[in-house]
């Protein structure tokens, strides 16, 4: 499961070197540098924002409160130069999972981010990332670079079935009991009919057809 996380912080070196140690950490990452655009994205579908309290605009605490208004499970963790308990108070009344006072050492930065993402997502394995695409089982959706891709019911089934089985060659007559029940009667040409739009709405899954036999994900 890739986690993707957005940071907030109007001193760009800071915010573009904390976004560099965090993709290479395998995370995927989003810069805003001022408040309005990162209020822009307080719907992003993202596991954690990291938040400047002082930015240009509004605070930091601000910009929580819009977060939690629309993603109230979200965590959020504060970043900021001042010191101060009643920061750290305000932050957690608010709902802040975690305060961080700069300057900060980078490693124990991504050590606490990584202790709040496994335990806010410890239960979420109904995340699945296959060849770029991100499947939310819980939801029955799939992502690419956050954007939802629309798929009928049959090519979501189709789709989680192969995922299940990957790197397993399956026949035509398996899809078709699986998929479409054992008791479907109809041409067994609706399993490619609907690879076929699968493939087209998600051209980068690597699903194989094996002449004579039927397929293979990869």
């Amino acid at each position: 499961m890739k986690y993707r996380i957005n940071i907030i912080d109007d001193e760009k070196n800071l915010n573009d070197l904390v976004r560099t140690y965090l993709e290479k950490e395998g995370y995927e990452v989003q810069s805003f540098y001022t408040y309005d655009e990162a209020h822009a994205h307080v719907d992003d579908d993202v596991h954690l924002w990291l938040v400047d309290i002082m930015l240009d605009k509004k605070s930091g605490f601000d910009l929580l409160n819009e977060i939690k208004a629309v993603k109230p499970e979200m965590p959020v963790v504060f970043m900021s130069a001042r010191d101060q308990d009643f920061d750290r108070i305000i932050g957690l009344e608010k709902g802040s999972d975690e305060y961080i006072t700069k300057p900060f050492n980078m490693k124990e930065v991504l050590l606490r981010i990584a202790n709040i993402l496994k335990r806010v997502y410890k239960n979420a394995s109904g995340m699945v990332e296959i060849d770029g695409y991100m499947i939310d089982e819980t939801k029955r959706k799939v992502l690419l670079n956050n954007e939802e891709i629309e798929l009928t019911t049959k090519e979501y089934e189709l789709l989680l079935y192969f995922v299940k089985n990957k790197n397993i060659a399956i026949s035509r007559e398996q899809v078709l009991t699986k998929v479409w029940d054992e008791n479907y009667f109809g041409s067994d040409r609706v399993v490619d009919d609907t690879l076929r739009r699968l493939r087209k709405k998600m051209p980068e899954i690597n699903i194989k057809t094996i002449y004579g036999f039927g397929y293979r994900l990869d």
